[in-house]
């Protein structure tokens, strides 16, 4: 059922429930007067009676009882007033004292019979509700009703007999009047419902094919003929879905742009990248997708997830299982079977699926996909170049340490031969001070020279694959010993279970243990070293945490420097190693310091494939 259907049926039963309310309260009124005005005559008439039997025996006192009330006057008086109301249909005079028998009546035909007492009723006008008189009026076994007064002396009752029956009849013509009323009224209503929602809904299926229109991409003219100023809700929200058609215009044409842009950007990379919707259709792809696929792109548009990358190759496994369960993929080595093929080739990818939710907390069937991949050759090639940066970069902080390591030797050295050569030429012979200092220095610079040329010497790994929670227990055990002795307390978080890293083992515990041993320098009163082996996607994690007074923020950058030391017996050369032996195994170290808080570094290795 449409909305002008629904709202249309709604007025017609608004308006039928207030003509039928307005027709209960009419009929309840009317009803009301019709026992007011019945109750109002039945006491008129009562009165008149009373007044008149008690003339005529006043009148006739010489008279039995039973003669002076059968006076022609007073009977035919008892049947007029029986003729003035059309609810009132007997008027009597009975004697309590002979079962109430009848003495005068404005029937005649009821002298010398008993009358039963009736129900009261004024009780029923005056005390009892609308739906007590409709009962009464409705019910098929309608009973009498009476008023009755008492006369004495002699003790008589005037009675009254009022019959609901003829109240009904009443009623009964006003419903009548009142029903074609409502009926009119009700037929009046429903056609102005009809026009009013004919002309209401007429704007409004405007707006709805203004909508349908911006769903569709058929947006109004950009310059619309000027219209009339909105002066009603209705014509407000067509000027607003008018606006809003624009602003969708300039948004599709800002995606198309960006979408073009980006293209043009991915178009020279080396990776493949697929935006799939959350039904699993792909929207966009960029990049070498014909290196990949050895297909055109402008084919797959549209493409379901398992057209594009079947189910029956491991690529496209892998892509169902990480879709279905949720889980994203980070640089999975994968076999790439050729165009037509199943089985795998020795041609692989690096295989990358990332969920894209489309609102916060959206479940996984609601989710988009982005899937990249990428040359492994070409990261290999990525990755050695950025290794070489990192090792010039190292080089360059060590070259920073060993300068400012043999300028103060040489300025010692340049210093001393001047005050020689002031000497001599003054004609002084002891120059013996000054060549101690000069030949002290010297040899300085020698251990300065030759502590760099063993630094920067290669060196050969031996390399052997290394479960990294066992690595870590060997370098807990080597440091808990020292740790006891200053009162540290060790704590140890192995989170690594069946990561494998592949190292030099005695060679990478001495860069890590040089890390701790400044922890545990850092920490003089007590405090807790904490071990921490994490994994994370494709590399694994060593921390070492401690609760010392963690590094001032102007030395942070030197640490790593050889030669740099804060400590008065210290040679500035364990940092600046461990720095180095990371190096050598393709890892990478970074610290985080708060003051008064403590440090912790960070060392990173590759992950055993």
């Amino acid at each position: 059922m449409t909305l002008q259907a629904k709202l249309t049926l709604g007025y017609v039963l608004l308006a039928v429930l207030m003509v039928g309310i307005i027709s209960a309260m009419t009929l309840n009124l009317d009803m009301q007067q019709q026992f007011d005005a019945t109750l109002e005559r039945a006491d008129m008439l009562q009165i008149v009676a009373v007044d008149q039997v008690r003339s005529a025996l006043n009148r006739q006192t010489t008279k039995p009882l039973r003669e002076a009330l059968r006076d022609p006057s007073l009977v035919a008086l008892f049947h007029n007033i029986m003729l003035a109301s059309h609810a009132i249909i007997e008027v009597a005079v009975v004697d309590p004292n002979s079962d109430d028998e009848i003495l005068l009546d404005s029937i005649p035909d009821q002298l010398g019979k008993h009358s039963p007492p009736y129900e009261d009723f004024r009780p029923l006008v005056t005390q009892r509700g609308w739906y007590e008189k409709l009962t009464v009026l409705l019910r098929r076994d309608i009973k009498n009703y009476q008023l009755q007064r008492q006369l004495e002396p002699p003790l008589l009752f005037v009675r009254v007999t009022i019959s609901p029956e003829l109240i009904y009849d009443e009623v009964q013509k006003r419903l009548k009047q009142n029903a074609t009323v409502a009926v009119v009224s009700l037929i009046g209503a429903v056609c102005i419902t009809f026009l009013f929602s004919t002309i209401a809904f007429r704007r409004l299926r405007r707006v709805s094919r203004m909508l349908d229109l911006a769903a569709a991409g058929e947006f109004p003219p950009e310059n619309p003929a000027p219209a009339k100023p909105a002066t009603d809700e209705l014509s407000v929200m067509a000027s607003k879905v008018t606006m809003l058609s624009e602003r969708l215009r300039g948004a599709q044409f800002e995606v198309s742009d960006l979408r073009g842009n980006i293209d043009h950007l991915l178009q020279d990379l080396e990776d493949a990248v697929f935006i799939f919707n959350r039904e699993g259709r792909l929207v966009f792809a960029s990049g070498s997708v014909e290196k990949f696929l050895g297909r055109d792109r402008g084919d797959l548009p549209g493409k379901s997830t398992g057209e594009i990358f079947p189910p029956s190759t491991t690529l496209g496994l892998l892509i169902a299982q990480a879709s279905q369960i949720g889980r994203n993929v980070r640089n999975r080595r994968v076999p790439l079977s050729p165009p037509g093929e199943t089985s795998p080739t020795l041609a692989v990818v690096l295989l990358s699926v990332d969920m894209l939710e489309t609102m916060p907390g959206a479940a996984h069937a609601g989710s988009g996909l982005l899937v990249r991949l990428r040359d492994p050759e070409a990261q290999r090639k990525l990755g050695r170049e950025l290794q070489t940066a990192d090792r010039l970069a190292a080089i360059s902080r060590v070259s920073g340490g060993v300068a400012h390591e043999v300028k103060n030797p040489l300025n010692a050295i340049l210093l001393h031969v001047e005050v020689a050569r002031a000497k001599l030429a003054r004609g002084e012979t002891d120059v013996a001070p000054q060549m101690e200092i000069i030949s002290r220095e010297i040899l300085r610079l020698d251990r300065v020279v030759k502590t760099f040329l063993d630094f920067t010497r290669p060196v050969e790994l031996s390399l052997s694959t290394v479960p990294l929670q066992q690595l870590m227990n060997e370098i807990v055990e080597l440091a808990r010993p020292q740790a006891d002795a200053s009162h540290i307390r060790v704590t140890v978080e192995q989170e690594a279970e069946g990561v494998e890293v592949r190292v030099d083992r005695d060679l990478l515990k001495q860069a890590v243990l040089n890390v701790v041993v400044n922890a545990m320098q850092a920490m003089p009163d007590g405090g807790e070293l904490r071990f921490q082996a994490l994994a994370k996607e494709d590399a694994a994690e060593i921390r070492i945490s401690d609760t010392g007074a963690g590094i001032p923020a102007e030395l942070r950058e030197k640490i790593f420097r050889l030669y740099f030391t804060t400590k008065k017996d210290g040679s500035g050369i364990g940092l600046a190693m461990t720095f180095r032996i990371v190096q050598l195994h393709d890892g990478t170290i970074d610290f985080t310091s708060e003051a008064g808080k403590g440090t912790t570094f960070f060392i990173r290795l590759p992950i055993v494939a």
